[in-house]
């Protein structure tokens, strides 16, 4: 099988998924482009700051891609290239940029608040306590996990510090620019992207080898430098949450979107250049060997390839920042579901890569040596190699580019990360602000006339949620980094549950409002089996090999999540049934500024 029909083949569904399903959706979901968004009605220069949608885009692809998309497919990669290519086409186009789209919309017309408040205006305050429960652990193990891949990576490859530490300071000079001195976003872009681009190769002469400084001073200079680069991060993302999103969420991300451009530009021409054969088999089996031992095709399969396919982090990020910059309904498509079906194409790319460069028993071998994104750079730099020598170059200097291309990629996904962490903190920091609301028990009403108890506002304090999550992270990598690790396993499997609780509240408020309901209902169904078998399997597991701390963590998720399906089945059945659910019941205490009505 060719490489290159099996991505044009997939960019084609991917595009038409866009053009049709998307516009299918958008007309269910009544999107008005005349109407208000919380960006501008609730405008305060902080959290809610209207985006140019290129901005946006720039802002929700990079967050919500991350090394998700790269890490899911090389690893899943076990099952054989058909089942993963199947999943990641069929999920993106008709749950996964369905779930972002849809909780991009709910959230919009709930006041730009979190997906969790919204399940609380349906589920009441128990369920809206226990999901955001839910999700801020969740987002404390992304916040961990993504910064020791940093301090890793900075470690290793010191010019991607130099470069990364850059960005940051030519992100703040971009915000200034286009949102201080008001010079548009084109003219601005046509000065600043050509200078991160200029930092990649200015941090591979001058690289911040923390390492290299600290050796003979202390006994273990590698070890000293990642602490000292997660301190920095963590501080990093302290200032990432708390400043306004204008001068360093939006434009970072926005030109950091750049380098995931520019990354995927390279895997195509690579691709189109090369033809790779397809090495690895098509279909393996139900069980497979893999870097994590033995697992099912399902539930294992869905769980591995998340972002790409469907991602219930995606949700929390559509809901969390980017409904609170959107500047018109008519954003939400291409931002909401466009993003997506982007994702989607850079999963066809790392399939592509792992599975057109290493046979059967090569992949077994070398998925267990070296971290998926070391992989997906290798095996596009070695297609690169066919481009560079088509252009003319010679054996040494084909190679020398195709290493060039592997250092770029290592440093685009790199700033990924970065932007899923920050993002993630100013999230995770959300997320405790909502467990405190001002007024209501289950939705935080700007019109209340009471003001809030003190208690109140001290916990919704922004700079004390911050130093919450940040403090938590800190614990986490510098005071226990063995159960960090062992706690990322559970994440997979609870961000799955995450989509099926989104789509859980979907559900209901297409039920509600009286949509057609299946679009929903079944996504929901079969991710909820998905991530449920996959949680019972992980708590079995880790409580049969004595795993403490991996049994709690899956036995607590466990507990969550079914209370709050046993919540959603309850309000579903009620709704079905014409009675009236919770929210109708107290609708009254909102003064009727509920979105969606």
């Amino acid at each position: 099988m060719d490489g290159l029909a099996i991505l044009l083949v997939s960019s084609a569904v991917l595009v038409a998924g866009y053009f049709v399903y998307s516009r299918v959706l958008g007309a269910i979901l009544g999107l008005d482009p005349n109407r208000k968004t919380p960006a501008e009605t609730m405008r305060d220069g902080v959290d809610y700051v209207p985006a140019h949608p290129a901005v946006l885009f720039g802002h929700h692809f990079a967050t919500i891609a991350g090394a998700g998309p790269i890490v899911g497919p090389v690893l899943a990669a076990q099952f054989g290239w058909a089942s993963v290519l199947a999943w990641v086409l069929i999920g993106c186009v008709f749950i996964g940029a369905a779930h972002d789209m849809i909780a991009l919309f709910l959230s919009v017309r709930h006041e730009g608040k979190s997906i969790g408040t919204v399940i609380g205006n349906i589920l009441g305050p128990n369920g809206r306590t226990l999901f955001l429960l839910f999700s801020w652990s969740a987002l404390i193990l992304v916040i961990a996990e993504f910064t020791r891949q940093i301090a890793a990576t900075f470690v290793s490859n010191p010019g991607i510090a130099t470069a990364s530490l850059l960005f940051i300071a030519e992100a703040v000079a971009f915000g200034f620019c286009v949102n201080r001195l008001r010079i548009g976003v084109l003219p601005a872009s046509l000065v600043f992207v050509p200078l991160m681009f200029a930092s990649v190769w200015f941090g591979g002469y001058i690289p911040l080898d923390l390492a290299a400084m600290l050796e003979g001073r202390t006994g273990d200079p590698v070890a000293a430098a990642r602490m000292i680069w997660t301190v920095v991060l963590l501080g990093y993302c302290f200032l990432a949450s708390t400043l306004p999103v204008w001068i360093l969420l939006q434009p970072r991300d926005y030109l950091n979107s750049y380098l995931l451009y520019a990354m995927m530009a390279l895997g195509f021409l690579g691709v189109f250049t090369a033809h790779p054969e397809i090495k690895l088999e098509a279909f393996t089996a139900f069980h497979a060997e893999g870097r994590g031992g033995v697992s099912a095709l399902f539930p294992f399969l869905f769980v591995t390839v998340a972002c790409g396919a469907c991602s219930g982090f995606h949700a929390l990020v559509a809901s969390g920042t980017s409904s609170k910059q959107i500047a018109s309904e008519r954003h939400i498509r291409p931002v909401g579901y466009g993003a997506m079906l982007l994702e989607g194409v850079l999963a066809v790319l790392a399939l592509i890569g792992v599975a057109g460069t290493w046979s059967g028993a090569e992949y077994v071998d070398v998925v267990a040596r070296k971290e998926p994104v070391e992989l997906f750079a290798g095996s596009l730099a070695g297609f690169c190699t066919s481009a560079f020598e088509l252009f003319g170059c010679g054996e040494e200097s084909a190679a020398a580019g195709a290493s060039a291309a592997g250092s770029f990629i290592l440093l685009a996904v790199s700033a990924f990360l970065m932007t899923s962490v920050d993002s993630a903190t100013r999230l995770a920091r959300f997320t405790w602000q909502e467990m405190f609301p001002v007024s209501d028990p289950y939705l935080v009403d700007r019109g209340a006339a009471a003001p809030p108890r003190l208690g109140t506002r001290i916990f919704r304090n922004m700079y004390l949620g911050t130093t919450m999550v940040v403090g938590l992270v800190a614990f986490l990598l510098l005071g226990s980094p063995e159960a960090s690790k062992s706690l990322w396993t559970t994440f997979a499997s609870a961000n799955q549950m995450l989509a099926t609780l989104t789509l859980l509240t979907a559900t209901l408020w297409f039920v509600k409002h009286k949509k057609p309901v299946l679009i929903t209902f079944v996504p929901m169904l079969f991710m909820m089996a998905v991530s449920v078998y996959a949680l019972v399997l992980l708590f079995t597991g880790s409580l049969k090999s004595g795993d403490i701390v991996k049994t709690v963590a899956t036995g607590v998720l466990l507990a969550l999540a079914g209370s709050l399906i046993a919540f959603g089945i309850k309000q579903l059945l009620v709704a079905s049934k014409g009675g009236r659910g919770y929210e109708h019941v107290h609708g009254h205490r909102h003064h009727g500024r509920r979105g969606g009505r």
